[in-house]
């Protein structure tokens, strides 16, 4: 509405109420622009009175009925572009929501695709993410910023994030990611016995049928706890599983979101400590105040690897496979290195001059019969081969005979045929 126009409509009013006093006036149009007002406010901490400094601007608002409660808010977030860090999960964060302004603990995680809100450890560098956050309740669609700190004055000042309220309830349920690990300890083929993942038979009983993995890409399911030792259990895999194998089980574990709310009381402070409210710290500032160094983890230590030299059963072959084998390949009875042999291991039998004789004798005997033997046997090689050979002529003139024999059939059985197409021809020809 143009400025003219509310002038005109303010004529009338202001000479309507021109003779009334201020008290009765405002009771009908209210406050005007440039009256003083006085407000009382109860419950005041004292340290506000005591520490007042007129320099100081103070701003007043007023809150909804409902946005006085305390609880869980479901935000969307985005670290500022010209923010130098990024932000930690669980690292503590001053929010400006709505008329307040508060310290508290967001857990940041990211909605995976089916559905899952994973945590984040850290705030991803150019993406939103969502945040959950213990603090007050106020209305959805509600902008707010975040800065890490608002002590002193920082030449490098930045806003740390951005972002909006989404939801006021707990729905979202924050989980991450737990890898167990175990070792087996029996196995009978494809069901081995695995300890060292659980601790009780009530924590195997939760994870009944999840499936479980071994290093070497084995894949298994938790079947049922054993009583003895306790946490242990038994599973089955696809294959035969090996004692060195680990085994590990993924799992998602739910995260609780911090109950902390800290309101920056920076107006209660004496005059000229007002830009001195600190709160809570995070851990990065209080290892640096305190001089503490992050000592590293001893499993991320390069060490020098010490593997265990395995030892292998030997080799056996059964019997109705070494009957298959060619000959080199077969497994010789050969005695162990560095043994005697067994001929030597046999006592010594010394010979009369006349037992010598009849040895040398026998052996003359078994050489020439030996020989005869090998003669027979070559003659009886060659005659047969000689009998292969004339069995063989027999055969191809026989086959040949049998062919001319067969032409003879098929050439009678020909004529036949013409004979009987000849004779049904005149048949039908003299029908007609």
């Amino acid at each position: 509405m143009p400025y003219g126009t509310i002038r005109k409509q303010m004529i009338p009013l202001q000479a309507e109420f021109e003779d009334m006093d201020d008290e009765t006036r405002v009771q009908y149009e209210g406050f005007r622009p440039g009256m003083y007002v006085r407000l009382e406010i109860p419950a005041l901490p004292c340290e506000f009175v005591t520490n007042f400094d007129p320099h100081y601007p103070i701003i007043l608002g007023g809150l909804g009925a409902s946005e006085g409660n305390i609880g869980y808010l479901q935000m969307r977030l985005k670290k500022h572009r010209w923010y130098n860090r990024i932000l930690k999960t669980r690292d503590p964060l001053i929010l400006s929501l709505g008329w307040r302004r508060f310290q508290t603990m967001p857990l940041y995680h990211i909605e995976d695709h089916n559905g899952r809100h994973r945590l984040l450890k850290y705030t991803p560098e150019h993406m939103h993410c969502g945040a959950s956050i213990w603090g007050p309740i106020t209305p959805q669609g509600t902008g707010f910023l975040a800065v890490q700190s608002v002590a002193g004055t920082q030449a490098n000042f930045r806003i740390a994030a951005t972002g909006v309220v989404l939801d006021l309830d707990k729905s979202v349920t924050i989980v991450k990611k737990l890898k167990l690990t175990g070792y087996p300890y029996k196995i009978f083929k494809n069901t081995c016995f695995i300890q060292g993942m659980f601790n009780t038979v009530l924590e195997v009983a939760k994870f009944e049928g999840a499936s479980i993995r071994t290093v070497s890409g084995l894949k298994g399911q938790i079947k049922k706890a054993l009583r003895t030792p306790p946490g242990a259990f038994r599973a089955t895999f696809e294959d035969r599983a090996l004692m060195s194998d680990i085994v590990f089980l993924r799992s998602w574990y739910p995260v609780s979101v911090p109950q902390l709310y800290n309101p920056v009381t920076s107006l209660l402070m004496p005059v000229g400590q007002k830009d001195a409210w600190t709160g809570m710290r995070t851990v990065g500032q209080l290892k640096h105040d305190l001089g503490i160094k992050n000592k590293p983890n001893k499993d991320s230590l390069y060490k020098p690897v010490v593997r265990q030299k395995r030892h292998f059963n030997p080799l056996h072959i059964p019997k109705t496979l070494q009957k298959a084998l060619p000959f080199k390949s077969k497994p010789k009875n050969q005695e162990a290195k560095g043994k005697t042999p067994l001929d030597l291991r046999r006592p010594a039998v010394i010979r009369e001059p006349h037992e010598r004789k009849v040895a040398a004798l026998l052996t003359a005997l078994g050489t020439v019969y030996n020989h005869k033997n090998k003669k027979a046997q070559a003659e009886q090689h060659m005659k047969h081969k000689d009998f292969l050979k004339q069995k063989e002529k027999e055969e191809v003139v026989k086959q040949k005979r049998l062919k001319e024999e067969r032409k003879k059939i098929y050439r009678a059985m020909g004529q036949k045929e013409k004979k009987k197409l000849k004779s049904s021809l005149k048949g039908a020809s003299k029908d007609n």
